[in-house]
Parts: C-alpha cells; structure tokens; sequence
C-alpha cells in the first residue's frame, strides 16, 4: 500500500531505528481501522470498504492520516515524547503522533485540509471530544516542524 509507506517514511524521521514494526490486514469483518500493539511490534486491521469510503469522501489524505493515527498509538506504546502529555487519553496521544507525521509528510494545503476533516468525521470508537483530539494534532504537528495556523478546524463533524 503506497500510502502506508508515505506514513512510514515520514515516522523514520521521528523515530529512526526504535520504529516499531507493523504489519498491515486487510479485514472486511473490522468496523474501521485498529491497531493492536505491544513491546515494538504492532498490527494494523483495516476494513477494504472503510478505506474506499473515506478515499472517496476525502482522497488520499484521509488514509495518510487514519493510518497515522492508527500508527501513532504503536509509537505512543514504544516511544513515548515529552511533549505528549501523559495526561492525555490514548486517542489524543495517538492523534499527536498523526499531527506530526502530517507535519513531516509536508502535505498540500487540500490534502492537510482532507487529513483533518477525515479525523474529524472517523472518530475512534473510544470517543474523545474533537477539541482535545485537535488540540493533539496541533501539538505533533507544530513539535514536528509543521505550521499549526495551517490545521483548519472542520466545522461539519466537529463535536
């Protein structure tokens, strides 16, 4: 998967050799997408039709993010950072991670803005207020190099 490996190249620059090893399953019974991780190594599930449909909605930003966010709760397990607050709850933690592997990909202005929005509209089943989670996705994007004023707020799924 092309995208799957735009995401990893830009967490290489975050976290070099300690990058966690992730293995990516297609499931068509998963409701979305997760991520199950523990000590390093990480697996991804999606569902084909949760893929196609936020393609079809949002592009390729869309799946840029969901697997960065999926990716951002293995990086959360094994690397920690001191500008991810612990207090944080995972999907907020996750979402930082994902703000700065959108900031490291160095997207276009509409795919940044699609990124955002698919977050925003595929809320974790866990649910977190999209406040919070955009405030994580500010916080990794502006610690990883991006400009934070370029995160749009989307105002359709916004909760």
């Amino acid at each position: 998967m092309e995208l799957a490996g735009r995401v990893n190249t830009a967490l290489k620059t975050i976290c070099a050799t300690n990058c966690p090893t992730v293995a990516l399953f297609r499931n068509p019974t998963a409701p979305n997408a997760m991520l199950f991780a523990e000590s390093g190594k990480a697996k991804l599930v999606y569902a084909p039709q949760f893929f196609a449909a936020a393609y079809e909605g949002q592009g390729d930003g869309a799946i840029l993010a969901v697997i960065a966010h999926e990716l951002g709760h293995a990086l959360d397990d094994s690397l920690g950072a001191v500008w991810v607050k612990s207090t944080w709850p995972p999907e907020v933690r996750a979402d930082s991670w994902a703000g700065c592997a959108l900031a490291r990909m160095d997207l276009s202005a509409s795919d940044l803005q699609s990124a955002i929005t698919a977050l925003a509209k595929y809320p974790p089943s866990v649910q977190a207020k999209w406040t919070e989670r955009l405030a994580g996705v500010r916080a990794g994007y502006a610690q990883c190099g991006g400009d934070a004023s370029k995160l749009e707020r989307p105002t359709a799924y916004s909760k």
